[in-house]
């Protein structure tokens, strides 16, 4: 008979491994919990601990980093856009659809069409007069 895998609760973990008068084989038997788990469990613990006690201003820090690093990334995306939408818009469709370069690298061809306000549909519309005449 295969015995299911028991989950324990974060809580239960840590009441277990703060039971500093027992021995790890005690816990071990009085928790029916394999005492290889326990020390794992504990040195997750010591690894883990000065977390816990990590002050708001370090916290805030670290947080404020990892908002820095997204602006950043923001920025140079659209810096990258904003050269590329250097060229000057013109009027017309048809010269709007000649800018969209369908192999760029970074930019698609969706992003492309939104930056010139053009429909992407209109991207891919060919001419029927301009069809009919070469086929012919």
């Amino acid at each position: 008979m295969v015995k299911k895998q028991r989950r324990h609760t974060a809580a239960f973990k840590f009441r277990v491994t703060l039971e500093g008068s027992k021995t790890i084989s005690q816990l071990s038997s009085e928790h029916e919990i394999h005492a290889n788990l326990i020390r794992a469990w504990k040195r997750q613990l010591q690894a883990d601990g000065p977390r816990v006690f990590a002050t708001n201003g370090e916290r805030k820090q670290r947080e404020q980093e990892a908002q820095e690093a997204e602006l950043y990334e923001q920025i140079g995306r659209l810096k990258m856009e904003l050269e590329w939408l250097k060229k000057k818009l013109p009027a017309s469709v048809r010269e709007r659809r000649c800018m969209v370069d369908s192999q760029h690298a970074v930019l698609s061809v969706r992003r492309q069409c939104e930056l010139l306000g053009l429909n992407r549909a209109s991207f891919y519309y060919t001419d029927q007069a301009i069809v009919s005449t070469s086929v012919t």
